[in-house]
């Protein structure tokens, strides 16, 4: 994909992945254009009418909604606005967020009910297609009124104000308008509201969760595999038979995708003395597979949020309205992004479970996975290096949508901690990607014990890929070192299942 024109269809999971990939560039498809010029031109009749209040447009904000604002002054409203609320603190967000952040405010102006001018979207796009990524924090929203300080912190650039990043350094934003040779974008009534108003930070950390998650979950089934030879586990309960009795989508495909990977096993089918495995075995089609179908349901708020209007009053040309509402509330989000870090976790629990059976000295494989326990440790520790992280995601877990804290002097009484839900899912994710890691070097060093029996071609390939990079280890080692090449070769191994 070389070009998507914002406008021309709603947006997906896999089209966004798609153009991010692809490194495509946006531009304003021309039904989107008329739609925003036809929202401006019925929003400027209204100012030019001044003869009713209309909230953010011609009156202050929030509990300043009662404050009458003159005509002469509308521009400089909306752009004070954009300073007052640029509030977002914390650390940088990361650059793919940022993106994700304009391409998304973008498609929804787009839709022509905001109010928005056509050369501010185009801006938008202009600053996507440069890679021009303003700064923004992690930290400052409530996920009430939308994301207002972390998208002020977005949208200062546009206006000259701010910081952004642009060939690996940071300039202001007025330094950046005149490298491009672009004027401020002057500010018309409710501009300045229609982009700070909106669930885009929130979305953002939820798209980049979502790819990060489902690549997780990828790892895990592939790992959980593993274990599974490395244990001598048995094959019984991945069978079909068993999962259509219970038939539960996500169980089904995890049962299927286990049984793809262990097809060709000598290990897998050999007999086994044990007539069943512990839960962390047995029970990976029901926990794996309850992920998957959290993830999907996630997938599917996500699709209906970022296709709609979020910013506030929203505008009715053509039934000539205007609406103050509450679209830009975060609560729809903030509830199924706790449901994924509550699932999330999971992955992570049961996977540190299964290091844990390995290294007991269980099923023929020597304690902590070492020929020479006692005088080495072995792998004792990386087990309570994972523990710790696990312990850690059940604190990240707790629902922030559970809080809610008065703001605005009590105008906005009930906020959703929807952002506050979505970043601490990338707190989640960092340490289920060294859980990931820690998993594969147990089992892949318990499965060097079972040797000279092969596994199947599809994890002999990767036990192939992986010892190029991280060593059998015979006596203790640093295992820094090795948890680090670990996660240096899944950051760069592709797996497809």
């Amino acid at each position: 994909m070389k070009e998507y024109a914002i406008g021309s269809s709603e947006l997906t999971y896999d089209l966004i992945e798609k153009i991010l990939k692809s490194g495509a560039k946006l531009t304003l498809s021309e039904s989107a254009k008329e739609k925003i010029e036809h929202c401006r031109e019925f929003l400027d009749g209204k100012t030019d009418e001044n003869t009713v209040p209309i909230y953010g447009v011609t009156t202050g904000f929030g509990s300043l909604c009662n404050r009458h604002i003159d005509s002469h002054d509308l521009t400089t409203l909306q752009e004070n606005l954009l300073k007052s609320h640029s509030c977002s603190v914390g650390t940088p967000v990361d650059k793919t967020v940022v993106k994700l952040m304009l391409l998304l405010k973008a498609h929804a102006l787009s839709m022509g009910f905001s109010g928005v001018q056509v050369v501010t979207v185009q801006r938008i796009l202009d600053f996507y297609n440069n890679d021009i990524l303003p700064v923004v924090y992690d930290r400052g929203s409530l996920g009430a009124s939308g994301d207002l300080a972390p998208l002020a912190n977005l949208f200062l650039p546009l206006i000259g104000e701010g910081y952004a990043m642009h060939d690996g350094k940071i300039f202001k934003g007025s330094e950046l308008l005149d490298i491009y040779g672009w004027k401020p974008i002057t500010l018309k009534s409710k501009e300045g509201l229609a982009l700070l108003n909106g669930t885009q930070f929130m979305s953002a950390n939820g798209i980049k969760a979502l790819i990060d998650g489902w690549h997780l979950v990828n790892c895990f089934d592939l790992f959980g595999a593993m274990s599974l030879e490395a244990f001598d586990g048995r094959i019984e309960p991945f069978w079909d038979c068993i999962q259509q009795v219970r038939p539960h989508r996500g169980q089904i495909e995890t049962g299927a995708i286990f049984r793809k990977i262990l097809e060709g096993s000598e290990i897998i089918r050999r007999e086994k003395e044990h007539v069943q495995d512990p839960y962390s075995f047995r029970c990976i089609p029901q926990v794996h597979g309850a992920v998957k179908d959290a993830m999907r349901h996630v997938t599917e708020v996500l699709h209906v949020e970022i296709n709609s209007v979020t910013d506030n009053p929203t505008v009715f040309p053509d039934e000539d309205l205007v609406v103050s509402g509450g679209n830009f509330h975060g609560e729809p989000l903030a509830l199924v992004f706790d449901y994924m870090g509550v699932a999330l976790h999971e992955l992570g629990n049961i996977s540190e479970r299964r290091v844990a059976q390995l290294i007991l000295g269980h099923r023929g494989l020597p304690e902590f996975l070492v020929a020479k326990p006692g005088l080495n440790s072995g792998f004792m520790i990386p087990q309570y290096s994972a523990a710790s992280m696990v312990s850690q995601n059940k604190m990240y877990a707790w629902p922030a949508s559970c809080d809610s804290i008065v703001s605005s002097n009590g105008q906005e009484d009930l906020v959703s901690m929807g952002a506050n839900a979505a970043t601490k899912l990338h707190k989640i994710i960092s340490n289920l990607k060294y859980i990931a890691g820690i998993e594969l070097m147990n089992a892949a060093q318990g499965i060097d014990f079972r040797r000279p029996l092969k596994s199947s071609p599809a994890i002999e390939k990767i036990m192939e890929d992986y010892r190029k990079h991280v060593a059998f280890v015979e006596d203790d080692v640093v295992m820094t070192d090795y948890i680090t090449k670990t996660m240096d070769f899944l950051e760069n191994y592709d797996i497809v299942l």
